[in-house]
């Protein structure tokens, strides 16, 4: 926090450490925001952006193993989620490096107050303290790159993991708390579950409608130009996500998709990151915007508030997506690389 904007770097790379907790980008952005959002405010940055900032961070955690959505989509389409999960990796530090200098950007004339700047002792101190948490994302990602475990082992590993850490390391979290945490675990994993079913239910009825057929033929111009197909995909998907969340969407149109991108021979493993990003994006787009509406609620201001703020970050997502269509080898070689290929 020492330099100029410091703060909004914090933030962002706390997003692309929390994404490797979490997975989830309403869970960074509600956490994220109720610590840093009044910070930037008594600095002297513009709540606005502030609560912008946060909410485009927050969406990293859904690209960054271990990405909920990327689980979901996995297990709908038949795709190797560690395979998905090694894809994720780059891309999500890409969205952090794009988020810096977008921030870099919109903060260069602000005038906000510069925190002093903390000792090496005091640095080394604070990263001994957050060792055994930022240990858990090395876990899993090496777990995986190794064949260790399969991704739901990594869970069953990452949940002990925490468990033994919370319970003894760092103390938080207390014997009689276990109950509690158990029943929110089980509410979560429910409300996925419930989306699942209906999904199933939905698939069905696209499939009984002969939806997949028709969806084939709008888009048969382009199944001999794959880019040309991704880019049409793409913008259908962003304009689904900005009346539809992530999860819903993922669950009834990865069905309808998937035929398509292998009769178009596109890596199913690469559409698979842009499809989750490309949703992941439409969790910053109102109406829905489920972050958004997070994002909103930590900062206490209203919808048109916070996309003063978020249209710089949600902008240069965006174009990182389209930068991820043109160039694939950003996403394909940095996974055979994980993948070991």
């Amino acid at each position: 926090g020492h330099i100029r904007g410091g703060l909004g770097y914090v933030a962002i790379i706390a997003s692309v450490l929390f994404a490797g907790l979490s997975g989830s980008a309403v869970a960074d952005t509600a956490a994220l925001g109720a610590i840093l959002i009044p910070m930037m405010v008594k600095a002297g940055y513009n709540r606005n952006r502030s609560a912008g900032l946060i909410a485009a961070g927050g969406i990293i955690a859904p690209i960054i193993p271990p990405s909920i959505p990327m689980i979901i989509f996995g297990v709908t389409s038949g795709v190797s989620i560690t395979k998905l999960f090694m894809a994720g990796i780059v891309p999500g530090i890409l969205l952090g490096i794009s988020l810096a200098i977008c921030w870099w950007w919109v903060t260069r004339k602000d005038q906000v107050e510069v925190l002093p700047r903390q000792s090496a002792k005091e640095i080394w101190r604070a990263t001994r303290e957050a060792f055994w948490a930022l240990l858990l994302p090395v876990i899993i990602v090496g777990g995986l790159r190794g064949g260790v475990f399969t991704p739901t082992e990594a869970a069953v590993v990452a949940a002990f993991y925490a468990l033994i850490v919370g319970l003894c390391i760092y103390r938080e979290l207390k014997v009689k708390d276990l109950f509690h945490v158990l029943v929110a675990a089980a509410k979560t994993t429910s409300v996925v579950m419930f989306l699942v079913a209906a999904a199933m239910v939905s698939a069905w009825l696209i499939t009984v409608a002969n939806i997949p057929a028709i969806v084939t033929d709008v888009l048969a111009p382009f199944i001999d130009h794959p880019l040309a197909l991704l880019l049409a995909i793409n913008a259908l998907v962003l304009l689904v996500g900005t009346a539809m969340d992530l999860t819903p969407t993922v669950l009834i149109l990865t069905p309808v998709l998937m035929p398509i991108i292998e009769k178009a021979g596109i890596d199913p493993v690469y559409f698979g990151v842009l499809f989750i990003l490309n949703n992941c994006i439409g969790l910053l787009t109102p109406p829905v915007g489920t972050v958004l509406n997070v994002a909103c609620g930590v900062a206490k201001i209203n919808m048109e508030d916070i996309m003063k703020g978020v249209w710089p970050f949600l902008l240069v997502e965006t174009l990182l997506l389209l930068l991820l269509i043109f160039f694939p080898s950003l996403v394909t070689v940095p996974l055979g690389w994980f993948a070991g290929h």
